[in-house]
Order: C-alpha cells, then structure tokens, then sequence
C-alpha cells in the first residue's frame, strides 16, 4: 500500500511533559461513529482513510518503538512494519478494544520481535540526551531554568534512560505504557496479551529494579 512507503517522514516526534491519560478498554458498540467507518474504509482499501489512520497514529508508535528499543532509526523502520500489520489485518479488528489500544498491541509484538533480533547481532546503543530531548522536550520547567538545574535534570534523565533499558523487555513494556503512555492496567494487559494481575506484579517489579538502579547512580 503505497501510504505506507511515505511513514518514516514523519515531523517532531511528541514533546513536552509526560502525563497520565487514563482511558477503559472499548468494546464495538463504544466504538461507532467515526471511528468504525474508518476501520471499514481502510478495510477497503481506501488510500485517504488509510493516510489519516496513519496520521493520527504515526508519532504514538514511533516514540513506543523508540522508548522500547532506544534508537530512533530502529523505531522509524519498525513503524513501517507496524502500518503494514495493520493495514494488512485490519479486517480482522471487531472493536475487542479502542484501535489505538489494538494499535499498541501490533507495536509491541512487532517491537518484541524486534528487539529479539536486534539482541542477537547488535549491542543495543544508549540513546543519547539529544535524542531523548528530541523525543520527549526538554526536561525543564519555565521556572525551573538554572544551568545546574538542567544539567542534574539532563543527568537524571540519562540515568533512568540507562534504568529503563537495562529492565527485561516485557516489564520495561509494561512501565512504558503505564508511565509513559498513560493506559489503564486494561489496556497494557491487551496490549502485551496477559492478565491484568500480571501487568500489576511486572510494573511492580519494574518500579523496585528503576529505584534501587536509580539509587546506586546517585550513590555512585
């Protein structure tokens, strides 16, 4: 499909602070509207619904991609495989959750596929402060602008980047989608395809390993 060759010119990725965006599983009747006609439009093969499912959803997958696998030309190529997924099953989605959320979910599995791969031939790179910023905004407040406030604010940053990645994939996952993200406990346990009990005791797990590594970097 040709929108898809277009994915990887994407602008800025998202910026600006992280927040929490709490929102419950959908089911097809909550879907409707709008929604539901363009999944069938784009089940169609329609290149216009195609170009707008692309571009309401491009960023949201590029910087999951990159926050999973911490390096930007990794997650731009992955994107590509994501869009091509969906487009490739979307006559299969039946509404069993908000498309974004059913999105997620092909971004993970890609991503973990991904990750599996690139972890057998590459050391996996840390990702650097500019493309953190990049990705995410700077790290400062309007308020908050002193040079040695940003410099241990950019430091923090790195040091819970170099947190994050030493996490095993499936909890580095879960705390992403939670913290990062903003899904309901719901939604992250469709999106990774496990009981919501499980996503409790992963992002558990996640918090203790991300302060204890956090704590030995200030210590250090």
């Amino acid at each position: 499909m040709d929108i898809v060759k277009d994915v990887t010119q994407f602008g800025p990725l998202v910026s600006g602070e992280l927040s929490l965006k709490q929102a419950r599983v959908a089911t097809w009747a909550d879907i409707g509207g709008r929604e539901a006609s363009l999944v069938q439009r784009c089940a169609s093969g329609d290149e216009r619904a195609c170009a707008e499912l692309v571009g309401e959803h491009q960023r949201m997958v590029v910087q999951l991609a990159m926050n999973l696998l911490g390096d930007r030309d990794e997650a731009l190529d992955l994107s590509q495989d994501v869009f091509l997924r969906v487009f490739h099953t979307i006559h299969t989605f039946r509404g069993q959750s908000s498309l974004r959320t059913w999105i997620y979910r092909i971004a993970v599995n890609q991503a973990r596929n991904r990750h599996r791969f690139w972890r057998r031939r590459h050391r996996a790179d840390q990702v650097s402060l500019d493309e953190h910023v990049a990705a995410h905004g700077e790290l400062v407040s309007r308020g908050d602008s002193t040079p040695d406030r940003i410099l241990a604010r950019k430091e923090l940053a790195a040091a819970l980047q170099r947190a994050l990645d030493h996490l095993p994939f499936d909890q580095r996952t879960a705390i992403v989608l939670r913290e990062v993200d903003g899904l309901s406990y719901e939604e992250i346990a469709y999106s990774l395809g496990v009981a919501v009990g499980t996503v409790k005791s992963r992002l558990t797990r996640a918090r203790q390993a991300l302060r204890l590594e956090l704590r030995e970097a200030r210590t250090a």
